[in-house]
């Protein structure tokens, strides 16, 4: 695979990506449904281009869950794995959990998002920019 694009997959490879690169950005998001979504303290996201991701779902596995509040996330229906985001916020934008690509991306995190919502027994050890969710 060339430095153009990166690939990955949920946890049993029922669902394949490839993303064609440059990514739009990497962050990591400390928003609660992010937290409850992936049971997790926080998640780091690739932010893509909708058009510039293949998706390769051939045993049908991809499941969408829109969310009561705006948004939707896509999961493997087989394993679990939560894999993507889309929101009304980011038009044209798909965002990928970082943790699932099996290749380097383009660039590193560059901020931690929604941080004023983040859980209080998690000490961060970078000097990353932090942000508050937009009002």
């Amino acid at each position: 695979m060339s430095t153009d694009a990166a690939r990955g997959s949920c946890l049993c490879g029922a669902v394949l990506f490839t993303a064609r690169l440059p990514s739009r950005w990497v962050a990591h998001c400390h928003c609660t449904r992010c937290q409850r979504a992936h049971g997790a303290a926080f998640v780091t996201w690739v932010g893509l281009d909708e058009a510039a991701v293949a998706i390769d779902d051939g045993r049908g596995a991809l499941r969408w869950h829109a969310a009561h509040l705006g948004g939707r996330r896509g999961f493997c229906g087989e394993c679990g794995s939560p894999m993507f985001f889309q929101g009304e916020r980011w038009p044209g934008e798909l965002h990928i959990a970082r943790a699932l690509f099996a290749e380097a991306v383009d660039r590193e995190p560059q901020m931690h998002a929604y941080y004023d919502t983040h859980v209080s027994w998690v000490t961060l050890g970078d000097s990353l920019p932090t942000r508050a969710a937009p009002q």
